[in-house]
């Protein structure tokens, strides 16, 4: 089976994965949460391309036909070097997130993790697409371990998350990017604290949009029943329990063993 893969450091993912069953139903999809290894908002680049090296070798064992990098900071910071390493298509969140930016407004705002804003992978992209875009971006350190440890809806969620959109709301700005793919998942949340003509940007909807763009391009749609095989570098049974608030149901996950990959804790 020619899979299209997906990969995050966990949950995050999960939102590209909605955007491909929605635009590309009849695929089957592959993906993989680092849980281990969870967060890589904080990780070198070096360390996210020894992770993507892995992650990609199995998937490449598994019979990948694309792969979807799945986190925006892999995205900035080691995608380039993926691409040229791997022999399939390997397609990262930035460029398609910033262009669907400047296609609703002028002055725009990036939540993302404190690697990618110290990338500057997003204004760059940005600017590139609409050289009169301004762009405020606010690092979220905090947010991924909140969401992963199933915390995402309580009052310190709130909280963490009016102090995050605070610079963003005082520039005024007009268009939201979710720089991390953990962050749709708190979307309801956000979107009580924004004002109402704030448009709000998940990437993984126009990553997407590319990825059926290519996979007709060179011919590799599938037509078939859209099924998802689930694995992950941590524990199985946790991710399946987290997952399944946004899933609607319990997913059954695989455990994967990657070289060099030891569980970090993570509470409960």
């Amino acid at each position: 089976m020619n899979w299209l893969g997906i990969y995050d450091s966990g949950l995050g993912g999960l939102t590209v994965l909605r955007a491909v069953q929605q635009q590309l139903p009849q695929e089957p999809v592959l993906y993989f949460g680092d849980t281990a290894r969870v967060p890589y908002g904080t990780r070198t680049a070096a360390e996210l391309l020894t992770f993507g090296r892995e992650i990609l070798t199995w998937m490449g064992e598994q019979g990948v036909k694309m792969v979807l990098v799945a986190c925006n900071t892999s995205s900035a910071l080691v995608l380039e070097q993926l691409q040229r390493e791997f022999p399939w298509p390997i397609l990262g969140l930035i460029l398609p997130g910033a262009r669907a930016a400047v296609q609703t407004g002028r002055r725009i705002g990036v939540l993302a993790t404190p690697a990618t804003v110290q990338s500057g992978a997003y204004p760059r992209a940005i600017r590139e697409a609409c050289p009169q875009a301004g762009v405020w971006q606010v690092p979220c350190p905090e947010l991924v371990p909140l969401i992963e440890q199933g915390r995402s809806h309580t009052l310190a969620a709130r909280r963490l998350l009016r102090r995050y959109l605070a610079p963003l709301l005082s520039v005024d700005v007009d268009t939201l990017i979710y720089g991390c793919t953990h962050y749709p998942l708190v979307d309801d949340l956000i979107a009580e604290l924004l004002p109402p003509h704030v448009q709000r940007i998940d990437p993984a909807t126009a990553l997407v949009r590319a990825a059926a763009q290519e996979l007709d391009a060179l011919g590799l749609r599938h037509h078939g029943s859209g099924r998802v095989r689930f694995g992950v570098s941590g524990s199985p049974q946790v991710f399946a329990r987290r997952a399944q608030r946004w899933l609607g149901s319990l997913p059954a996950v695989e455990a994967v063993f990657l070289p060099q990959c030891q569980e970090l804790p993570l509470a409960e």
